[in-house]
């Protein structure tokens, strides 16, 4: 995308990098989408940027990260090829090199907020400045994760009310898949937050790639992560209360049945002696001729019997 002198803008291949290079006043965005990792470096090197940001960019996993170089700023951050819902995302990394009058940015896969920009409603931020176009790429990443997060949030309300009524393990298993979702999430959160505040400093430096104007909009992107970074927190938090609550009441529950449990055993230990004291066969048994024996036997057991469950009743174990 080409932005000449009179505001319009041109849409090309390489033909508009060699305008571009006539035509000083002019500005450029560069957007290089699935190329071969040779030919890139190529146009990389032909446009001066530095080699190790070219390193950084091409490997497979690099943390986000902000660098300040002398002719343009790095910057390199996990953006969004597909969101799929249910905090669900496929990222994919994107570098993009920001000069005074260029704009380059680079990913293997479609950008949703790359794609969405390189139209008419990204002319009217090249007009601007290339950071400009460049911090609004990122402020448009963000709001597909707001979107989601927003979205979950109203999910979870109904697995807090859910769980109120009786929770289950099909509804704890999902709780924990969310909150190992929402842990991904934060760690993505947390490198951006920290490219939020390295892009207030550079702003401070009053650089010629930024400055002062754009203090607003990056102000607004650090807000948008800062904001990302604490939903994510507290629904990571209520999801690891929605957990803990479960395991409480489960844990509960099991020591209800095990005290009733225990409490059975005892009452038929005495009642157990008894039976196997007189049903032992010896010849001799002192109460072997008692004429109403079984009957007497059998009431001083139920008189253990409700002796005990009066005294379990009193301690409060039934």
């Amino acid at each position: 995308m080409l932005l000449q002198s009179d505001n319009t803008c041109r849409y090309g291949n390489e033909e508009l990098i060699e305008l571009w290079k006539v035509q000083p006043e002019t500005t450029l965005w560069v957007d290089l989408e699935s190329h071969n990792k040779a030919d890139e470096l190529l146009i990389l090197q032909q446009f001066g940027c530095h080699a190790l940001a070219i390193t950084d960019l091409h490997r497979e996993r690099h943390p986000p990260k902000i660098e300040l170089f002398d002719d343009y700023i790095f910057m390199l951050y996990r953006g969004i090829y597909e969101c799929q819902g249910d905090l669900q995302f496929k990222h994919l990394q994107i570098g993009m090199f920001v000069g005074t009058n260029i704009l380059i940015t680079s990913h293997e896969q479609k950008s949703i907020s790359i794609d969405k920009l390189f139209t008419g409603e990204g002319e009217k931020y090249l007009t601007k400045s290339p950071i400009t176009l460049a911090l609004r790429v990122f402020h448009n990443s963000c709001g597909v994760y707001l979107e989601e997060l927003f979205e979950f949030e109203e999910k979870l309300e109904l697995l807090e009310d859910q769980f109120q009524l009786g929770g289950d393990d099909k509804m704890m298993q999902e709780i924990t898949l969310y909150r190992s979702r929402l842990i991904k999430l934060k760690r993505i959160f947390n490198y951006h937050s920290n490219i939020g505040a390295e892009l207030k400093l550079l702003v401070a430096d009053e650089t010629d790639i930024i400055n002062q104007a754009e203090m607003h909009t990056v102000t607004d992107v650090h807000e948008r992560i800062e904001r990302l970074l604490s939903l994510s927190q507290m629904h990571y938090d209520i999801c690891s209360d929605l957990i803990n609550g479960y395991l409480s009441v489960a844990s509960h529950q099991l020591n209800a049945t095990m005290r009733v449990l225990t409490v059975i055993t005892a009452i038929f230990i005495p009642l157990g002696f008894l039976a196997g004291l007189y049903g032992m066969n010896f010849e001799y048994i002192p109460e072997l001729k008692v004429v109403n024996g079984y009957y007497y036997l059998l009431t001083v057991m139920a008189l253990i019997a409700l002796s005990l469950i009066i005294l379990f009743k009193k301690k409060r174990w039934l």
